[in-house]
Order: C-alpha cells, then structure tokens, then sequence
C-alpha cells in the first residue's frame, strides 16, 4: 500500500473528483478526512471507506480551520491535504456574468487555498513535512473562451502552487497541483455550456488530445503519486490530465 500510515484531508469528497481521490487514498493505506458542505454525502463516503466526515464551506475561515484541527484531532495529525471542491458559472459570455458568480467562483476555486495554506501548514510542519495538492485545472495553462474568469482562478492557483512550492521547501513540504480537462462531475453541462448529450460531448471530446474526459481514477492515481514517499522530491508541478502538454 503506497499510503500507509499516512492521513489524509480531501475537500469537496463527498462526489466526483473527490470521491474518487478519498476511496483511492483509503485503498492505499491512508486515513482519510472526507470533507464536504454536503455533510451527509461526505458521510456516506467516510462510511464506506471507514474516514472521518467532516461539513464546512471551503470559502469560510472558521469552516476551513474546523476541518483541520478535527482531521488532526481524528488521527493524530495531517501528512496530506488535497484542496479539491470547486465551482464554475454557466459557458458563456464572460461579460454576462454576474458579479455574484464572479465572487463565488473566486471564493470557493481562490480563497479557499488561501485559508487552506494558512491553516494546514503549521499542521504539516508539526510532522516535519507532508504534501499539499490542489486540484486546478488545465483552463489555467490553455484557457477556453467562455470561462474567462473562471480561467482565472485556475490561473491563480497554478501560481499559488508554484510559489508556494518554493516558500515551504525547507520545512519539507510539498506543494503540487493536478490540472484535469474536463470530468464527467455534476458541473460537466455548466463547463461545456450545453447541456450534457451525446452530440455535444462528441463534439467537445474532438477538442481533447486525448480523446476522452477525465475521469475520478485519472485524478486519484496522480493524487496518489504526488502523496507517496516515493515522490518526495516532486514540488512546484502543474500536471496536465489531457493527454496534451504542459504549455
């Protein structure tokens, strides 16, 4: 088991990207902190993968902050944090979008690492080190029109990885971020800007080097490695999950 021993805190868990990371940490070893607003399916999941549930808004302070010192209170500490929930507004004219989804798409893609940062890091320092991973997004290396401030976020993270990565490499942590194409999630219809059918999928996956959406298991594995011991010298990576190039 590439995990064992380690203890996990993966946010927005209870469904897709997240799910999909939580059950793969489990099999391999890891106690895992399922972390949702949706506290009765971050439950469910916990449950089945025998973890710890925990509710919260990733955008608040407070929320965030409960979530870490209940993981570490839990299990004795955090070795791994996977900033994973995210959102997105509807495809379509970036000048259409309300100043409402602009701030909740910064809130919950921007604000939310931030708090993460803050809180988790004297965690993982506690254990003389760990890795931190966020899931962006390949909108941050090759934007789509349609999802300008979106992009944006995703941009944000991506820098926020990098320097990050820098800043926290003497106390031993590792800061990484997996950048997926689009999934087949709850938010699919909203990416694409259609709704969710086969023509428009066909059309949409023309675009994709790899011919296919991201799936939980692709995140999961790649989420995997860059928790493992064996990649203790990978930090600072942005890695694409679309079959194209980095830049």
């Amino acid at each position: 088991m590439r995990l064992q021993g380690k203890v996990a805190l993966v946010t927005g868990a209870a469904s897709g990207f997240g799910e999909g990371i939580a059950r793969e940490y489990a099999a391999q070893g890891a106690k895992v902190a399922v972390a949702d607003l949706n506290l009765e399916g971050a439950r469910r999941v916990a449950a089945e993968i025998g973890g710890q549930a925990f509710g919260g808004d990733v955008a608040r302070a407070a929320d965030i902050e409960a979530m870490v010192q209940g993981a570490a209170e839990a299990f004795g500490g955090i070795d791994v944090v996977v900033n994973n929930a995210g959102w997105t507004y509807r495809n379509g004219t970036s000048i259409e979008v309300s100043e409402e989804e602009f701030d909740r798409v910064f809130a919950i893609n921007v604000k939310s690492v931030f708090l993460m940062a803050r809180a988790a890091h004297p965690v993982l320092a506690a254990r003389g080190g760990g890795s931190f991973i966020t899931i962006s997004s390949t909108a941050g290396l090759r934007p789509r029109p349609g999802l300008t401030w979106y992009n944006g976020t995703k941009g944000a993270v991506n820098v926020f990885t990098q320097s990050l990565a820098q800043e926290w490499a003497g106390q031993n942590i590792r800061v990484n971020a997996v950048c997926p194409v689009l999934g087949a999630t709850g938010l699919t219809s909203a990416f694409m800007g259609v709704e969710d059918t086969p023509e428009n999928r066909k059309r949409f996956l023309a675009t994709i080097p790899i011919g296919r959406l991201s799936t939980p298991a692709d995140i999961a594995n790649a989420c995997v490695w860059l928790a493992e011991d064996a990649s203790s010298f990978i930090t600072g990576v942005l890695l694409p999950v679309d079959g194209g190039r980095c830049a």
